[in-house]
């Protein structure tokens, strides 16, 4: 049994459960807002996240497979709302790190007092500003999706002699400037915010010092079960830049052979990073305690 088969089936395991996982918190939190037509703006975007990474699994896995079995083209086509969904996925991860920095933040700046009273009228706000990046950002994909299936017609019919470069040469390298540059942006918004918040806690546990409030501190417990959640997304945003340039070395291997152990280990961040997500939010925990309890009582 070769390796890549192993990752292969590694792969869809991990994309299944994340599927099943995504798909239980887009259902959970919709049908709240459906039911009161409003939502707080964290469980909103929370929303909105796993609706992005459901669509990012599904369109992911059938990608995948596209590339693996010579679908190239159909490969490309699909990479358009793959990229898509990534970039979604990157700015509402970096909008819920700046909700956290708001929200829970200690910081007596004016500019801090003004966002923590206009931030929980925001959300739709904010969604519709990542909603309007990705759509830029798609206009980008869609340019070097044109240019390569048009290189690669032109290099079919003239011949490989006639092009200084290959058609996947140019995908690896737009590919490269296209992530590490475009997902900067809210990478940094993201680092900013996570920095913030740390220093804050710091800097509460300074001021508390001498009052030993102890672990139940609602301030300090606010701001460890954020930063755990916002830490294991900074862990995949050094991992998935690592990988990205990696793979953007070498772009054939990446499209055609399909390292499937570089997928495996950029979905699982996405899946821990979920599951976080869903212990963090006492909604979810009980939907998700009441769904076993469930589950537990018709099978017995």
């Amino acid at each position: 049994m070769s390796s890549a088969f192993v990752f292969m089936v590694i792969f869809c395991l991990e994309s299944l459960v994340s599927v099943l996982q995504n798909g239980f918190m887009v259902v959970t939190l919709g049908r709240e807002w459906v039911r009161c037509r409003a939502l707080p703006t964290g469980e909103m975007i929370v929303a909105c996240l796993a609706a992005s990474r459901l669509c990012l699994h599904m369109v992911g896995t059938l990608n995948n497979f596209l590339a693996t079995f010579g679908f190239s083209h159909a490969c490309l086509f699909f990479s358009i709302f793959w990229d898509f969904f990534n970039f979604l996925t990157f700015w509402l991860t970096a909008g819920l790190a700046l909700l956290y920095c708001v929200k829970i933040s200690s910081f007596s700046h004016p500019v801090f007092f003004w966002l923590k009273w206009r931030i929980s009228r925001l959300g739709p706000r904010l969604l519709l500003a990542s909603l309007i990046m990705c759509v830029l950002s798609g206009v980008s994909s869609i340019s070097r999706t044109i240019i390569t299936i048009q290189m690669t017609a032109s290099q079919s019919s003239h011949g490989n002699s006639t092009l200084a470069y290959s058609p996947y040469t140019f995908f690896s390298k737009y590919f490269l400037f296209h992530g590490a540059f475009l997902l900067s942006i809210p990478f940094l918004l993201f680092l900013m915010s996570t920095l913030l918040l740390m220093f804050s806690l710091c800097r509460h546990l300074g001021q508390m010092r001498g009052h030993r409030p102890g672990p139940r501190d609602p301030s300090t417990q606010a701001h460890t079960v954020a930063l755990k959640s916002l830490a294991c997304f900074l862990i995949f945003h050094m991992l998935y830049y690592s990988l990205l340039i990696t793979s953007s070395v070498k772009v054939s291997t990446f499209c055609h052979q399909l390292p499937w152990a570089w997928e495996v280990i950029v979905y699982a961040g996405l899946f821990l990073h979920s599951t976080i997500l869903i212990l963090s939010s006492p909604k979810l925990r009980k939907a998700l305690k009441t769904r076993f309890w469930g589950i537990s009582s018709a099978s017995s």
